[in-house]
């Protein structure tokens, strides 16, 4: 009788230090998640942005499918605009020639390590998921502008920690807020991630 109960009480200290390991594991390995995933997601971001500033020097608003961004940016040429001194009026050195280069949007592309192959899907999700696109234009102070939004939920690249209950170690994490840039109520690119 007395090694049984000292095997249940060496048993339920197991038990309880098991316990207090994974209480304090838990929030530790939860934030260390959440700071690398968000990392990688933000990069994808900026980098659809980037990829949506250069199509929009191409064709002057913002592409509504990654399919039509991709195709213009594998196919055409960013414009260039070169201001050169006119020669043939030294007196007056505001007066100039311009010059439109095009230079190869895929070079540009690729020069700023974007993988447009994949540029669509969201990290983590094993190319399951997209991130939701939307361009239009809109009248902005007696000005038609284009917009452009790119957003997914949190909860679709967190995986296993894509619970709500996970909020509990971190205050401003909610699985089901979304995560992007642009809006489609202004004309503004800026991340929702800062």
């Amino acid at each position: 009788m007395k090694y049984l109960l000292n095997l249940l009480i060496v048993a339920a200290v197991i038990f309880l230090g098991y316990l207090l390991y994974s209480n304090i594991n838990e929030p530790i390995k939860f934030r260390n998640e959440l700071t690398k995933r968000k990392n990688v997601v933000t990069d994808k971001l900026q980098d659809i942005r980037a990829a949506q500033e250069i199509y929009r020097q191409i064709k002057g608003d913002f592409a509504s499918s990654f399919e039509e961004l991709s195709a213009v940016l594998t196919n055409d040429s960013i414009p260039f605009r070169q201001l050169l001194a006119d020669p043939s009026d030294p007196e007056n050195p505001d007066k100039f020639i311009t010059n439109i280069i095009q230079y190869s949007a895929l070079d540009s592309i690729r020069k700023l390590g974007i993988d447009l192959d994949n540029l669509a899907f969201v990290p983590y999700t094993n190319k399951s998921t997209q991130f939701d696109i939307q361009a239009d234009t809109m009248t902005y102070q007696q000005t038609l502008v284009p917009v452009v939004e790119v957003m997914t939920r949190w909860k679709e690249f967190m995986g296993d920690y894509s619970d709500p209950r996970f909020s509990m170690y971190e205050k401003n994490y909610q699985p089901d807020a979304k995560i992007g840039f642009g809006s489609m109520s202004s004309p503004n690119l800026e991340g929702n991630w800062k």
